[in-house]
Protein backbone atom coordinates (compact mmCIF):
# COMPACT_ATOMS: atom_id res chain seq x y z
CA UNK A 1 0.00 0.00 0.00
CA UNK A 2 3.22 2.23 1.11
CA UNK A 3 4.31 1.68 -2.71
CA UNK A 4 1.67 2.42 -4.46
CA UNK A 5 0.70 5.32 -2.40
CA UNK A 6 4.13 7.01 -2.94
CA UNK A 7 4.50 5.67 -6.97
CA UNK A 8 0.94 8.03 -7.12
CA UNK A 9 2.81 10.80 -5.62
CA UNK A 10 5.79 10.23 -8.26
CA UNK A 11 3.38 10.28 -10.88
CA UNK A 12 1.45 13.70 -9.81
CA UNK A 13 4.88 15.41 -9.21
CA UNK A 14 5.77 14.44 -12.97
CA UNK A 15 2.39 15.00 -14.46
CA UNK A 16 2.87 18.63 -12.72
CA UNK A 17 6.55 19.16 -13.44
CA UNK A 18 5.57 18.07 -17.01
CA UNK A 19 2.32 20.94 -16.98
CA UNK A 20 4.90 23.81 -15.84
CA UNK A 21 7.51 23.01 -18.18
CA UNK A 22 5.30 22.15 -21.52
CA UNK A 23 5.27 25.30 -23.85
CA UNK A 24 2.99 26.16 -26.65
CA UNK A 25 4.13 26.53 -30.29
CA UNK A 26 2.97 30.42 -30.54
CA UNK A 27 5.41 32.86 -30.25
CA UNK A 28 4.83 36.02 -28.21
CA UNK A 29 3.93 38.77 -29.54
CA UNK A 30 7.16 40.54 -30.73
CA UNK A 31 5.66 44.58 -30.17
CA UNK A 32 4.82 43.39 -26.35
CA UNK A 33 8.71 42.64 -25.89
CA UNK A 34 9.33 45.90 -26.76
CA UNK A 35 7.42 47.56 -23.55
CA UNK A 36 9.86 49.26 -22.25
CA UNK A 37 8.83 48.98 -18.13
CA UNK A 38 4.85 47.89 -16.36
CA UNK A 39 2.33 50.16 -17.25
CA UNK A 40 3.05 53.34 -15.03
CA UNK A 41 0.29 53.78 -12.61
CA UNK A 42 0.12 49.72 -11.28
CA UNK A 43 4.07 50.33 -10.93
CA UNK A 44 3.02 53.13 -8.52
CA UNK A 45 0.36 51.39 -6.76
CA UNK A 46 3.43 48.35 -6.24
CA UNK A 47 5.52 50.93 -4.73
CA UNK A 48 2.79 51.90 -2.16
CA UNK A 49 2.14 48.68 -1.48
CA UNK A 50 5.85 47.78 -0.60
CA UNK A 51 6.22 50.77 1.48
CA UNK A 52 2.80 49.88 3.44
CA UNK A 53 4.54 46.47 4.04
CA UNK A 54 8.01 48.54 4.97
CA UNK A 55 5.60 50.90 7.43
CA UNK A 56 2.64 49.18 8.57
CA UNK A 57 1.94 52.19 11.18
CA UNK A 58 2.67 55.48 9.19
CA UNK A 59 0.05 57.01 7.66
CA UNK A 60 0.45 57.01 3.77
CA UNK A 61 -0.89 59.58 2.06
CA UNK A 62 -1.50 58.61 -1.79
CA UNK A 63 -0.94 61.97 -4.05
CA UNK A 64 -0.05 59.68 -7.08
CA UNK A 65 -1.90 57.57 -9.36
CA UNK A 66 -4.99 60.67 -9.56
CA UNK A 67 -8.17 58.32 -8.60
CA UNK A 68 -10.98 60.24 -7.00
CA UNK A 69 -11.93 60.45 -3.64
CA UNK A 70 -15.29 62.20 -2.81
CA UNK A 71 -18.31 60.32 -2.99
CA UNK A 72 -20.60 60.32 -5.86
CA UNK A 73 -23.21 62.40 -5.26
CA UNK A 74 -26.27 61.17 -3.51
CA UNK A 75 -29.01 61.96 -6.37
CA UNK A 76 -26.33 60.32 -9.13
CA UNK A 77 -25.75 57.02 -7.08
CA UNK A 78 -29.95 56.56 -6.25
CA UNK A 79 -31.01 56.73 -9.55
CA UNK A 80 -27.83 53.73 -10.64
CA UNK A 81 -29.37 52.18 -7.49
CA UNK A 82 -32.84 52.85 -8.48
CA UNK A 83 -31.83 51.50 -11.86
CA UNK A 84 -30.04 49.00 -10.98
CA UNK A 85 -32.95 47.62 -8.22
CA UNK A 86 -35.46 48.02 -11.13
CA UNK A 87 -33.74 44.60 -13.26
CA UNK A 88 -35.32 42.46 -11.17
CA UNK A 89 -38.54 43.63 -11.81
CA UNK A 90 -39.95 42.30 -15.31
CA UNK A 91 -40.90 45.86 -16.14
CA UNK A 92 -37.28 47.13 -15.23
CA UNK A 93 -35.38 44.47 -16.67
CA UNK A 94 -33.37 45.55 -19.60
CA UNK A 95 -30.73 43.39 -21.82
CA UNK A 96 -28.76 44.73 -24.41
CA UNK A 97 -28.37 48.05 -25.22
CA UNK A 98 -27.09 49.94 -28.64
CA UNK A 99 -23.45 49.37 -28.78
CA UNK A 100 -23.32 52.84 -29.63
CA UNK A 101 -24.67 54.33 -26.11
CA UNK A 102 -28.66 54.96 -25.23
CA UNK A 103 -29.82 57.68 -27.19
CA UNK A 104 -31.19 59.77 -24.32
CA UNK A 105 -27.65 59.65 -22.90
CA UNK A 106 -26.15 60.57 -26.20
CA UNK A 107 -28.47 63.90 -26.59
CA UNK A 108 -27.46 64.67 -23.19
CA UNK A 109 -24.02 64.77 -23.36
CA UNK A 110 -24.44 66.94 -26.60
CA UNK A 111 -26.77 69.42 -24.60
CA UNK A 112 -24.13 69.62 -21.79
CA UNK A 113 -21.27 69.36 -23.99
CA UNK A 114 -21.11 70.43 -27.07
CA UNK A 115 -23.93 73.37 -27.28
CA UNK A 116 -23.93 75.55 -30.73
CA UNK A 117 -20.81 73.18 -31.86
CA UNK A 118 -22.28 71.58 -34.80
CA UNK A 119 -21.98 67.79 -33.33
CA UNK A 120 -25.29 65.90 -33.55
CA UNK A 121 -26.11 62.75 -30.89
CA UNK A 122 -25.56 60.08 -33.85
CA UNK A 123 -21.95 61.35 -33.61
CA UNK A 124 -21.64 60.28 -29.80
CA UNK A 125 -20.44 56.82 -29.08
CA UNK A 126 -20.62 56.44 -25.08
CA UNK A 127 -18.28 53.84 -23.83
CA UNK A 128 -16.43 52.31 -20.34
CA UNK A 129 -14.14 55.00 -20.28
CA UNK A 130 -12.01 57.02 -22.50
CA UNK A 131 -8.70 55.14 -21.82
CA UNK A 132 -10.52 51.67 -23.43
CA UNK A 133 -11.78 54.10 -26.28
CA UNK A 134 -8.08 54.80 -27.08
CA UNK A 135 -7.48 51.10 -27.80
CA UNK A 136 -10.33 50.98 -29.86
CA UNK A 137 -8.95 53.69 -32.12
CA UNK A 138 -5.90 52.35 -31.99
CA UNK A 139 -7.66 49.06 -33.41
CA UNK A 140 -9.54 51.33 -36.12
CA UNK A 141 -6.25 53.20 -37.32
CA UNK A 142 -4.29 50.06 -37.50
CA UNK A 143 -0.33 49.29 -37.44
CA UNK A 144 0.41 51.49 -40.45
CA UNK A 145 -0.21 54.91 -39.70
CA UNK A 146 2.62 57.11 -38.00
CA UNK A 147 1.99 58.98 -34.89
CA UNK A 148 2.81 62.08 -32.87
CA UNK A 149 2.31 62.08 -28.90
CA UNK A 150 3.16 65.79 -26.87
CA UNK A 151 6.20 64.91 -24.47
CA UNK A 152 5.34 64.42 -21.70
CA UNK A 153 1.65 62.69 -22.24
CA UNK A 154 -0.82 60.41 -20.79
CA UNK A 155 1.16 57.15 -20.80
CA UNK A 156 -1.83 54.77 -22.82
CA UNK A 157 -0.73 56.44 -26.08
CA UNK A 158 2.80 55.22 -26.13
CA UNK A 159 1.61 52.11 -24.59
CA UNK A 160 -1.13 51.37 -27.16
CA UNK A 161 0.98 52.57 -30.11
CA UNK A 162 3.70 49.99 -29.23
CA UNK A 163 1.45 47.23 -28.66
CA UNK A 164 -0.30 47.63 -31.93
CA UNK A 165 2.96 48.00 -34.05
CA UNK A 166 3.08 51.78 -34.57
CA UNK A 167 5.71 52.63 -32.01
CA UNK A 168 9.35 50.90 -34.09
CA UNK A 169 12.12 50.24 -31.57
CA UNK A 170 13.12 51.93 -28.44
CA UNK A 171 16.41 53.88 -28.97
CA UNK A 172 17.60 53.37 -25.56
CA UNK A 173 16.55 57.35 -24.76
CA UNK A 174 12.94 56.61 -23.54
CA UNK A 175 12.02 57.58 -27.05
CA UNK A 176 10.26 54.88 -29.70
CA UNK A 177 12.21 55.69 -33.39
CA UNK A 178 8.86 55.77 -35.41
CA UNK A 179 6.78 58.03 -32.96
CA UNK A 180 7.48 61.99 -33.22
CA UNK A 181 7.83 63.31 -29.82
CA UNK A 182 6.83 66.84 -29.25
CA UNK A 183 8.05 68.58 -26.76
CA UNK A 184 6.13 70.54 -24.40
CA UNK A 185 7.49 72.00 -21.22
CA UNK A 186 8.09 75.57 -19.91
CA UNK A 187 10.45 76.66 -22.41
CA UNK A 188 7.68 76.78 -24.92
CA UNK A 189 4.30 77.11 -22.73
CA UNK A 190 3.98 73.67 -22.42
CA UNK A 191 3.09 73.84 -26.69
CA UNK A 192 5.23 72.05 -29.06
CA UNK A 193 6.90 74.03 -31.84
CA UNK A 194 5.05 72.67 -34.83
CA UNK A 195 7.46 74.69 -37.33
CA UNK A 196 9.73 71.61 -36.84
CA UNK A 197 7.52 68.79 -35.70
CA UNK A 198 7.84 66.28 -38.32
CA UNK A 199 3.77 65.50 -39.88
CA UNK A 200 2.38 62.27 -39.08
CA UNK A 201 -1.01 60.55 -40.03
CA UNK A 202 -2.12 60.99 -36.02
CA UNK A 203 -1.14 63.48 -33.38
CA UNK A 204 -2.21 62.57 -29.73
CA UNK A 205 -3.03 65.69 -27.87
CA UNK A 206 -4.41 66.43 -24.16
CA UNK A 207 -5.77 69.25 -22.92
CA UNK A 208 -5.43 69.99 -20.00
CA UNK A 209 -2.89 68.11 -20.08
CA UNK A 210 -2.15 64.89 -17.88
CA UNK A 211 0.29 64.75 -16.45
CA UNK A 212 1.53 69.02 -16.47
CA UNK A 213 -1.90 70.64 -15.92
CA UNK A 214 -1.82 72.75 -18.54
CA UNK A 215 -4.70 73.78 -20.86
CA UNK A 216 -4.09 74.78 -24.24
CA UNK A 217 -5.12 78.29 -25.32
CA UNK A 218 -7.72 78.93 -28.37
CA UNK A 219 -4.70 80.28 -30.12
CA UNK A 220 -2.65 77.28 -29.62
CA UNK A 221 -5.40 75.50 -30.59
CA UNK A 222 -5.94 77.18 -33.83
CA UNK A 223 -2.38 76.00 -34.60
CA UNK A 224 -2.99 72.61 -34.02
CA UNK A 225 -6.00 72.37 -36.28
CA UNK A 226 -4.58 74.42 -39.13
CA UNK A 227 -1.15 71.98 -38.76
CA UNK A 228 -3.51 68.90 -39.01
CA UNK A 229 -5.59 70.39 -41.88
CA UNK A 230 -2.22 71.31 -44.01
CA UNK A 231 -0.80 67.83 -43.39
CA UNK A 232 -3.80 65.92 -44.09
CA UNK A 233 -3.73 64.57 -39.99
CA UNK A 234 -6.01 63.15 -37.23
CA UNK A 235 -6.16 64.97 -33.85
CA UNK A 236 -7.27 62.34 -30.88
CA UNK A 237 -7.79 65.03 -28.67
CA UNK A 238 -8.63 63.91 -25.05
CA UNK A 239 -10.50 65.74 -23.01
CA UNK A 240 -10.88 64.33 -19.92
CA UNK A 241 -9.87 66.81 -17.88
CA UNK A 242 -12.24 69.85 -19.66
CA UNK A 243 -14.73 69.93 -16.67
CA UNK A 244 -11.48 71.28 -14.52
CA UNK A 245 -10.94 74.56 -16.91
CA UNK A 246 -11.08 77.61 -14.99
CA UNK A 247 -9.61 79.88 -18.09
CA UNK A 248 -12.43 80.98 -20.72
CA UNK A 249 -9.59 81.44 -22.89
CA UNK A 250 -9.01 77.78 -23.02
CA UNK A 251 -11.24 75.78 -24.73
CA UNK A 252 -12.91 73.04 -23.06
CA UNK A 253 -13.58 71.14 -26.95
CA UNK A 254 -11.76 70.80 -29.67
CA UNK A 255 -14.70 71.21 -31.29
CA UNK A 256 -15.23 74.79 -30.99
CA UNK A 257 -12.05 75.31 -33.44
CA UNK A 258 -12.83 76.28 -36.61
CA UNK A 259 -12.04 73.54 -39.15
CA UNK A 260 -11.81 70.82 -36.77
CA UNK A 261 -14.53 68.57 -37.40
CA UNK A 262 -12.70 67.86 -40.77
CA UNK A 263 -9.68 66.60 -38.49
CA UNK A 264 -10.12 65.90 -35.01
CA UNK A 265 -11.91 63.42 -33.24
CA UNK A 266 -12.49 63.97 -29.15
CA UNK A 267 -12.11 61.25 -26.41
CA UNK A 268 -13.46 62.20 -23.05
CA UNK A 269 -14.65 60.49 -19.71
CA UNK A 270 -17.40 60.72 -16.07
CA UNK A 271 -13.92 59.29 -14.50
CA UNK A 272 -13.12 62.56 -13.22
CA UNK A 273 -15.98 65.09 -14.13
CA UNK A 274 -18.04 62.97 -11.69
CA UNK A 275 -16.29 60.58 -9.47
CA UNK A 276 -16.74 57.77 -12.19
CA UNK A 277 -13.19 56.13 -11.82
CA UNK A 278 -14.62 52.98 -10.90
CA UNK A 279 -18.48 53.26 -12.49
CA UNK A 280 -16.72 53.15 -15.39
CA UNK A 281 -18.36 55.27 -18.54
CA UNK A 282 -16.91 57.56 -21.01
CA UNK A 283 -17.78 59.03 -24.92
CA UNK A 284 -16.04 59.39 -28.19
CA UNK A 285 -17.11 61.92 -30.36
CA UNK A 286 -16.42 61.11 -34.38
CA UNK A 287 -17.87 63.61 -36.24
CA UNK A 288 -19.37 62.89 -40.23
CA UNK A 289 -17.25 65.10 -42.36
CA UNK A 290 -13.67 63.44 -40.55
CA UNK A 291 -12.84 61.45 -44.00
CA UNK A 292 -9.74 58.66 -44.93
CA UNK A 293 -7.73 59.70 -47.93
CA UNK A 294 -10.40 57.87 -50.06
CA UNK A 295 -12.87 59.72 -48.55
CA UNK A 296 -14.33 57.33 -46.92
CA UNK A 297 -16.47 58.28 -43.62
CA UNK A 298 -14.25 57.48 -40.49
CA UNK A 299 -17.23 57.23 -38.68
CA UNK A 300 -18.83 54.25 -40.05
CA UNK A 301 -15.52 52.22 -39.22
CA UNK A 302 -15.49 53.10 -35.86
CA UNK A 303 -19.06 52.53 -35.75
CA UNK A 304 -18.16 48.69 -36.50
CA UNK A 305 -15.00 48.69 -34.23
CA UNK A 306 -17.68 49.76 -31.49
CA UNK A 307 -20.08 46.99 -33.22
CA UNK A 308 -17.83 44.12 -32.97
CA UNK A 309 -15.50 44.65 -30.06
CA UNK A 310 -17.78 45.72 -27.69
CA UNK A 311 -21.51 45.47 -26.42
CA UNK A 312 -22.03 48.92 -24.96
CA UNK A 313 -21.59 50.64 -21.81
CA UNK A 314 -23.28 49.20 -18.46
CA UNK A 315 -26.99 50.02 -18.05
CA UNK A 316 -26.94 51.03 -14.76
CA UNK A 317 -23.67 53.43 -15.52
CA UNK A 318 -25.35 55.25 -18.41
CA UNK A 319 -28.57 56.11 -15.75
CA UNK A 320 -25.97 57.34 -13.26
CA UNK A 321 -24.40 59.43 -16.49
CA UNK A 322 -27.90 60.83 -17.07
CA UNK A 323 -28.00 61.77 -13.35
CA UNK A 324 -24.89 63.45 -13.83
CA UNK A 325 -26.44 65.20 -16.48
CA UNK A 326 -29.28 66.54 -15.07
CA UNK A 327 -29.96 70.05 -13.60
CA UNK A 328 -29.52 69.17 -10.11
CA UNK A 329 -26.55 66.07 -10.76
CA UNK A 330 -24.27 68.58 -12.91
CA UNK A 331 -24.83 71.34 -10.11
CA UNK A 332 -23.36 68.52 -7.87
CA UNK A 333 -20.32 67.26 -9.92
CA UNK A 334 -19.71 70.66 -10.55
CA UNK A 335 -19.56 71.03 -6.29
CA UNK A 336 -16.88 67.88 -6.39
CA UNK A 337 -14.70 70.05 -9.41
CA UNK A 338 -14.52 73.13 -7.24
CA UNK A 339 -13.57 71.11 -4.20
CA UNK A 340 -10.61 69.40 -5.75
CA UNK A 341 -9.50 72.51 -7.33
CA UNK A 342 -9.34 74.06 -4.24
CA UNK A 343 -7.15 70.95 -3.14
CA UNK A 344 -4.98 71.72 -6.19
CA UNK A 345 -4.69 75.49 -4.72
CA UNK A 346 -3.87 74.76 -1.79
CA UNK A 347 -0.99 72.29 -2.69
CA UNK A 348 0.56 74.65 -5.55
CA UNK A 349 0.62 77.54 -2.77
CA UNK A 350 2.32 75.35 -0.20
CA UNK A 351 5.05 74.02 -2.66
CA UNK A 352 5.45 77.43 -3.92
CA UNK A 353 6.39 78.87 -0.70
CA UNK A 354 8.91 76.55 -0.15
CA UNK A 355 11.34 77.56 -2.97
CA UNK A 356 9.63 74.79 -5.71
CA UNK A 357 8.84 75.62 -9.44
CA UNK A 358 5.04 74.47 -9.71
CA UNK A 359 3.61 74.83 -12.81
CA UNK A 360 -0.25 73.36 -13.67
CA UNK A 361 -2.94 73.47 -10.91
CA UNK A 362 -4.88 76.32 -12.72
CA UNK A 363 -6.63 74.68 -15.12
CA UNK A 364 -6.45 71.41 -14.25
CA UNK A 365 -6.17 68.69 -10.50
CA UNK A 366 -2.63 67.90 -11.15
CA UNK A 367 0.41 69.69 -9.90
CA UNK A 368 3.16 69.84 -12.24
CA UNK A 369 6.69 70.22 -10.08
CA UNK A 370 10.02 70.72 -11.25
CA UNK A 371 13.34 69.53 -9.11
CA UNK A 372 16.07 70.69 -11.55
CA UNK A 373 19.06 68.31 -12.39
CA UNK A 374 17.12 65.48 -10.63
CA UNK A 375 16.25 61.89 -11.34
CA UNK A 376 12.56 61.53 -10.77
CA UNK A 377 12.42 57.97 -9.64
CA UNK A 378 14.67 58.84 -7.06
CA UNK A 379 12.74 62.26 -6.08
CA UNK A 380 9.82 60.27 -6.08
CA UNK A 381 11.20 57.47 -3.85
CA UNK A 382 12.90 60.24 -1.67
CA UNK A 383 10.04 62.32 -0.41
CA UNK A 384 7.86 58.69 -0.14
CA UNK A 385 10.70 57.32 2.52
CA UNK A 386 10.88 60.76 4.25
CA UNK A 387 6.99 62.25 4.26
CA UNK A 388 5.27 58.64 3.43
CA UNK A 389 3.50 60.32 0.36
CA UNK A 390 3.30 58.59 -2.61
CA UNK A 391 4.12 61.15 -5.92
CA UNK A 392 4.27 59.79 -9.75
CA UNK A 393 7.81 60.66 -11.33
CA UNK A 394 7.32 62.85 -14.19
CA UNK A 395 9.89 60.63 -16.24
CA UNK A 396 6.95 57.68 -16.30
CA UNK A 397 5.14 59.96 -18.58
CA UNK A 398 7.82 60.43 -21.25
CA UNK A 399 11.28 61.80 -21.71
CA UNK A 400 10.53 65.16 -21.23
CA UNK A 401 9.20 64.35 -17.98
CA UNK A 402 12.68 63.85 -16.25
CA UNK A 403 13.23 66.13 -13.39
CA UNK A 404 9.56 66.38 -12.60
CA UNK A 405 7.24 65.00 -10.34
CA UNK A 406 2.47 65.25 -10.91
CA UNK A 407 1.04 65.44 -8.06
CA UNK A 408 -2.25 64.20 -7.46
CA UNK A 409 -5.03 67.08 -5.56
CA UNK A 410 -7.50 64.16 -5.67
CA UNK A 411 -7.30 63.42 -1.88
CA UNK A 412 -9.44 64.56 1.11
CA UNK A 413 -9.22 67.94 2.55
CA UNK A 414 -7.62 66.63 5.18
CA UNK A 415 -5.20 64.74 3.70
CA UNK A 416 -4.31 67.51 1.40
CA UNK A 417 -3.21 69.52 4.67
CA UNK A 418 -1.68 66.67 6.54
CA UNK A 419 0.95 66.36 2.62
CA UNK A 420 1.64 70.09 2.69
CA UNK A 421 2.53 70.26 5.81
CA UNK A 422 4.71 67.05 5.39
CA UNK A 423 6.23 68.81 2.31
CA UNK A 424 6.78 71.94 4.05
CA UNK A 425 8.90 70.43 6.34
CA UNK A 426 10.89 68.02 4.17
CA UNK A 427 11.95 71.27 1.61
CA UNK A 428 12.01 73.88 4.03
Amino acid sequence: MLEESLLQLVGLLICNLSFVCCRTKVARNANMEKLRNGYLFPEISRLELEHIEKYPNAKLISLGIGDTTEPIPEIIASSMANYAHALSTADGYSGYGPEQGNKALREAIVKAFYKDLQIQDTEVFVSDGAQCDITRLQLLLGSKVTIAVQDPSFPAYIDSSVIIGQAGDEGGSGRYGSIEYMKCGPENNFFPDLATTSRTDVIFFCSPNNPTGHAATREQLELLVKFARDNGSIIIFDSAYSSYVQDDNCPRSIFEIPGSRQVAIEISSFSKFAGFTGVRLGWTVVPDELLYSNGFPVIHDFNRIVSTCFNGASNVAQAGGLACLSSQGFKAVNSLIDYYMENANVLGEALSSVGLQVYGGANAPYIWVHFPGSNSWDVCKHILEKTHIITVPGSGFGPSGEEFLRISAFGHRECILEATARLKTLFL
